[in-house]
């Protein structure tokens, strides 16, 4: 079996127990008012679990699939791709996802859009600042400001 194909059997055991989860256990404790709303807390959990399963079906039996494509991964070769630009990303995610609360949004953002482009093979420093800059006060901006949501734009020293 091909390696997409183990992904899907894993993916679909996930979102099986996923939409058990959704469609079982999830509203038990909802009060007496909730039960009449149309929309729950767990229908959209629902809607994907169906949306999750219903995709790896289709990859699991291969009906996705027509004929060999030029652009698909080859398992056998994974050497030839940039794993060492793949695993930095990763790991970079994982920093950036520490730092969140204590460096605040706008550096911990900045900063992760900066040198994940400089990992990609970005050397145009000028570009690269200003478009991370520019990128993160806009996104701090919508968050904050039009959604309502509080976003740490400071690190946590300095009592923001």
């Amino acid at each position: 079996m091909a390696l997409d194909r183990w992904i899907a059997l894993v993916l679909l055991g996930i979102f099986i127990v996923y939409g058990y989860t959704a469609w079982f256990t999830m509203d038990g404790g909802l009060a007496p008012f909730m039960r009449r709303n149309p929309i729950w807390p767990s229908t959209f959990p629902k809607v994907l679990s169906i949306l999750g399963i219903a995709a790896s079906i289709i990859i699991l039996f291969g009906l996705e699939k027509s004929e060999e494509k030029i652009g698909e991964i080859d398992h056998r070769r994974l050497g030839d791709y940039f794993l060492g630009q793949a695993v930095l990303l990763l790991g970079l995610m994982v920093v950036y996802a520490l730092c969140l609360r204590p460096l605040g949004f706008l550096f911990s953002s900045s900063a992760f859009l900066i040198i994940g482009s400089f990992i990609l093979g970005e050397r145009k420093w000028h570009i690269m600042i200003s478009v991370a800059l520019i990128a993160t006060a806009s996104v701090w901006y919508l968050v904050q400001e039009v959604l309502g949501i509080f976003l740490r734009p400071l690190p946590m020293f300095m009592g923001v």
